[in-house]
C-alpha cells in the first residue's frame, strides 16, 4: 500500500493571469512535493494548452485545488499564522520567516500582485524577496521557486549540532 507524504508547502496563486507561469509553478510544485491552490478568477482555462506545455507531463501528479474567491480559500486555512503573503510592498524579507512544513505561501497576479487590503490586514505576515537590481518585481514562477527552495533549505538542511 502506497502512503501519501505530507506536502512540503501550500502555494496559493491569487487570480493568476499567465498560463505559462501557472504551468511552471505546477511543475515546481510536483518537483518539491508542494500543493498548488488557485484562487479565481483566472485569466485562462485550466486546460489551456500553454499551461499544459509549461507543466509538461507532470500536471496529472499535481496536488491541485481551485477556489472561486479569496474568502473561499481563506476558510480552509487551519492556522492563519502560518500564511505568508509575498509582496514588493513591505520591508520584511522572506529570509526572516522560520518556515514549517505545511506553511502557505501566497502570491498575487502577475500585473498587480496581491490586493492592498490583503497586505494591510496581514502586515506581520507580508514578506518580500530582496531585489537589488532595477526591476519592479520578479517573474511569478521565479518568485515562487525561490520561496519554496528557501523554505526547503531551512527545513531539510538544518546545521547539525556538534
Amino acid at each position: 500500500m502506497e502512503t501519501e507524504t505530507k506536502s512540503l508547502f501550500r502555494i496559493v496563486l491569487v487570480e493568476p493571469e499567465i498560463p505559462q507561469n501557472t504551468g511552471n509553478i505546477g511543475r515546481t510544485c510536483v518537483g518539491t512535493n508542494c500543493e498548488l491552490h488557485i484562487v479565481g478568477p483566472m485569466s485562462f482555462e485550466i486546460n489551456d494548452t500553454q499551461l499544459k506545455r509549461a507543466g509538461l507531463d507532470y500536471w496529472p501528479h499535481l496536488k491541485f485545488f481551485y477556489y472561486a474567491s479569496y474568502e473561499d480559500w481563506f476558510k480552509t486555512v487551519e492556522n492563519k499564522e502560518r500564511v505568508f503573503y509575498f509582496t514588493t510592498k513591505t520591508k520584511k524579507t522572506y529570509y526572516e520567516i522560520a518556515y514549517q512544513t505545511g506553511d502557505w505561501m501566497v502570491f498575487g497576479k502577475e500585473t498587480k500582485g496581491l490586493p492592498p487590503e490583503i497586505i494591510q490586514k496581514n502586515p506581520d505576515q507580508a514578506v518580500t524577496i530582496p531585489q537589488p537590481g532595477q526591476v519592479r518585481s520578479l517573474n511569478l514562477a521565479t518568485a515562487v521557486a525561490i520561496s519554496i527552495y528557501e523554505g526547503f533549505r531551512q527545513i531539510e538542511f538544518q546545521p547539525s549540532s556538534k
